[in-house]
């Protein structure tokens, strides 16, 4: 049993509809916090709070678009409405579908590379813009972005991808900056390879023994892994990191 850090706070996953995005929403939820479950997929979303409650926790799901501005409004609204207001929000949703056709800064096609930055870096900027009144109405917060290696490991490929991770590390700084002395925590997770519900059945036998084999840990990353980190960052254990991006890979890399 997890503990109940979050007893009493209002929570929401943007990008809760599976993977790292449901484990962290039932994590959180069994710490005791009520959480807004918000995913592309309505469906997912509801899914996933349904199963919450089943197990006893208080969760309720929603469409979100995180690349639309009134859907990611009416998703902080339905919090505040809810449960009376927000306490964090972990922003993981990424199109993930454009890393096909993202190549190098000669050849990605330019609708891949604006696609990309309107998810993975406006979005996150529309969940920022949305949530921090909530979260200065009630003292401060915690906002916990999922970001990646990528941003900073200089790829061959995946340069759009690449790109809006760097940006939303800015982005996390900038509001840790600003908005920090009046209570509010922002920090970002790097997480290493996950092997989620989706990725592990069809994940090739040797780049998984690869990619072990660059880590200092004697397995790969699991959801739990970074939703326990979420949680905590979401708690008051986390409450003088600020600003900050935690590799959370198995040792994969070394900061």
């Amino acid at each position: 049993m997890a503990m109940r850090r979050l007893a009493g706070k209002v929570m929401i996953v943007a990008g809760g509809g599976s993977g790292i995005g449901a484990e962290t929403a039932r994590r959180l939820a069994d710490e005791g916090a009520a959480v807004l479950v918000g995913d592309l997929d309505g469906g997912a979303a509801e899914r996933v709070a349904a199963r919450i409650v089943a197990d006893g926790g208080t969760a309720r799901g929603q469409h979100c678009d995180i690349a639309d501005e009134a859907s990611v409004a009416a998703l902080v609204q339905a919090a505040v409405r809810e449960w009376g207001g927000l306490d964090g929000i972990h922003v993981n949703a990424a199109d993930m579908r454009a890393l096909l056709d993202d190549t190098d800064a000669l050849d990605v096609p330019l609708d891949i590379f604006d696609r990309t930055l309107r998810v993975n870096l406006r979005g996150h900027l529309l969940c920022t813009r949305a949530a921090l009144p909530a979260l200065l109405a009630r003292g401060g917060g915690a906002i916990v972005y999922t970001s990646s290696g990528a941003a900073d490991m200089g790829e061959p490929t995946r340069v759009s991808y690449a790109v809006s991770k760097s940006g939303l590390q800015a982005l996390m700084r900038h509001v840790a900056t600003r908005w920090g002395k009046a209570g509010v925590r922002a920090n970002a997770i790097a997480p290493g390879l996950v092997l989620t519900e989706q990725l592990r059945d069809h994940f090739p036998e040797d780049l998984r023994l690869a990619t072990l084999a660059i880590t200092r840990s004697p397995r790969l990353g699991r959801s739990e892994d970074i939703a326990a980190m979420v949680a905590m960052l979401m708690s008051d254990d986390g409450a003088w990191i600020n600003g900050q991006v935690l590799g959370v890979d198995g040792g994969a890399r070394l900061r």
